[in-house]
């Protein structure tokens, strides 16, 4: 799918526009941060007006609501259809200066069913255009937010949607957002097709691989997709991953009381992560507090600090890379898997 940007730079080319048209456009958004094509006032009148009858607003949608808590700022979106998204700004700070990571979603709920999750509840609506993936972290630039690092983590799962590509594409464009590749993280369960693509094509991105638990018949119960792509189908991919590129990959683990945090998982997982042999270390696990998720309150509840203290720990005593990872959010539901965009669940 063509997104937005190139069907402009096409526009103008039609048009009999010179080409340094679309740099003043790209410029007035993604440096001058201007919102509209109204106000873009290097532009003659006309082809501001032409513009906006063309293509509309900057934007392919409208914030309708907004919770803040001390370091996460999550907004809900709504679409030209009508459908719903959240993504969620985390906010970091040092002596020197203020930043943000974002969380952005791929599609309008999920269709993968992950026992866990809320918006595994909702059921896959649709995918998310190019244009509504990018308007995510667009909507955060033009307000004047300082976004270090894009994580595709919010609702969806990434792979399942093949516009992943083009956006990721647009991110990387030096004439629009201009990230670096190395600041992108893609969150998978594990579709290995999409996955060796987004290895080929972006082979220095981050990618985590949702692994959750160690134990096959475990995982297809908890994610049913492992049905499908079995864990070591995963591994294999990513161990020729790290081969060809020598990139960490992050192995998100959600701790589960009573359901994957025993003794019996813990030695499995290491075992995983130590049969890789000399690639080992460029395996990293995110130890994940589960928190809170409307509608399974009943049938999880978060590990203890005491047993993840335990993980970590006995993770690092066999040398293998591990965080817990910092939890931004909880009380406005903008931690990993609490995502539902106000839908029925």
């Amino acid at each position: 799918m063509v997104g937005k940007f190139d069907q402009i730079r096409k526009f103008l080319e039609i048009q009999g526009e010179s080409g340094y048209r679309f740099d003043q456009i790209t410029s007035a958004v993604f440096k001058q941060r201007v919102e509209s094509f109204e106000k873009m006032t290097i532009l003659p009148k006309n082809l501001r007006r032409d513009l906006k009858e063309r293509f509309g607003s900057i934007l392919s949608l409208k914030p309708i609501n907004r919770a803040e808590s001390k370091q996460a700022d999550k907004v809900l979106f709504e679409l030209e259809d009508g459908e719903r998204i959240e993504a969620v700004k985390m906010g970091f700070r040092n002596k020197e200066r203020e930043w943000g990571s974002l969380c952005i979603s791929s599609q309008v709920g999920c269709g993968l069913g992950c026992a866990f999750c809320a918006t595994g509840k909702i059921g896959l609506k649709r995918n998310l255009t190019v244009d509504e993936i990018i308007s995510q972290p667009l909507y955060f630039l033009l307000e004047g937010a300082d976004i270090n690092s894009i994580s595709f983590m919010g609702m969806g799962e990434p792979l399942a949607n093949p516009n992943i590509f083009a956006a990721l594409k647009a991110l990387t464009d030096k004439r629009l957002f201009a990230f670096s590749p190395r600041r992108l993280s893609v969150s998978t369960v594990g579709i290995i097709p999409a996955l060796e693509r987004l290895s080929a094509e972006f082979p220095q991105i981050n990618i985590a691989f949702s692994l959750h638990t160690p134990f096959e018949e475990q995982r297809k119960e908890l994610m049913p997709i492992a049905k499908q792509f079995s864990i070591e189908q995963v591994m294999a991919v990513l161990d020729g991953h790290i081969k060809k590129n020598r990139r960490k990959v992050f192995l998100p683990y959600l701790m589960l009381e009573g359901v994957n945090d025993s003794r019996e998982h813990l030695k499995a997982l290491e075992s995983l992560v130590l049969n890789r042999g000399s690639l080992a270390y460029l395996y990293h696990i995110n130890l994940v507090r589960y928190h809170s998720t409307p509608g399974l309150e009943e049938h999880f509840k978060p590990s203890s600090r005491e047993t993840i203290e335990m993980f970590r720990q006995e993770l690092e005593k066999v040398r293998i890379g591990v965080t817990v990872r910092q939890s931004f959010g909880t009380d406005i539901q903008a931690a990993c898997g609490q995502l539902y965009a106000q839908y029925e669940l």
